[in-house]
């Protein structure tokens, strides 16, 4: 079984920076690739980032593109997304998902490509 567990999330004003950090643990030898998805409220979860868990290459939402990285050590088991010049439209639960489908020759940029997911972690950011 696989468990994936968020932190780093919290309150912050419109420029300022968070960095949260995802830990997984059980089957993660299975791996794919890993993601992060953002869920505000009345809205579909929508996608943020993902990196490939072999090359740890990565793709972004153009939403965030320049302002948020991914990063990935797959010898620790944990992802983290850095994430500078926060806008209050980032504001929005922050949820960590995990593959074990297919191969790492293509980015999964939408929900239904994940196989397991964190509890998630709010980020609020004030204007």
């Amino acid at each position: 079984q696989v468990q994936l567990v968020e932190s780093g999330g919290g309150s912050v004003q419109a420029g300022g920076s968070l960095r949260l950090s995802c830990t997984a643990s059980g089957s993660t030898f299975t791996f794919i690739a890993m993601g992060w998805f953002r869920q505000a409220p009345g809205k579909e979860r929508e996608f943020v980032a993902t990196i490939t868990w072999s090359g740890l290459n990565t793709y972004y939402a153009d939403s965030v593109k320049g302002r948020f990285t991914i990063s990935g050590d797959n010898a620790k088991n944990t992802v983290s997304l850095q994430m500078n010049s926060l806008k209050p439209e980032d504001t929005a639960v922050y949820y960590c998902a995990a593959t074990t489908r297919g191969s790492s020759s293509y980015f999964r940029t939408t929900p239904q490509r994940y196989d397991y997911w964190g509890q998630g972690t709010q980020v609020t950011v004030s204007s």
